[in-house]
């Protein structure tokens, strides 16, 4: 049963814009946080942003003034728009939930792909 459903994502030149969607499903009920994390080949899966149920946002200090993630909550739906992209932002995103019971739930990852 597929959960999340990411959509979004691609190729785009430097200095672009690219959104990505993310929707929940029902059945993940007590969603709390909602958020993208990326991996770039040969690193480690890092946070880029979170959106908490009451709109509190966290930004990865490297995507601060250009990524901008909201949410709705009547659609179980986070987006992450992303602009001025950069080639150092190519990786695959991925977008989390977590409950209220700290249960943590991934997407199948959107790839990312920024040219110089």
């Amino acid at each position: 049963q597929v959960q999340l459903v990411e959509s979004g994502g691609g190729l785009v030149q430097a200095g672009g814009s690219l959104r990505l969607s993310c929707a929940a499903s029902r059945s993940i009920s007590s969603i709390n946080a909602m958020g993208w994390y990326r991996q770039a080949p040969g690193k480690a899966r890092e946070l880029v942003a979170v959106i908490t149920i009451d709109g509190g946002t966290n930004y990865a200090d490297s995507v601060k003034g250009r990524f901008t993630i909201s949410r709705d909550n009547a659609e179980n739906m986070v987006t992450l728009q992303m602009n001025s992209l950069k080639p150092e932002d190519t990786a695959v995103y991925y977008c989390n939930v977590r409950n209220n019971f700290l249960k943590n739930y991934w997407g199948q990852g959107t790839q990312v792909t920024v040219s110089s």
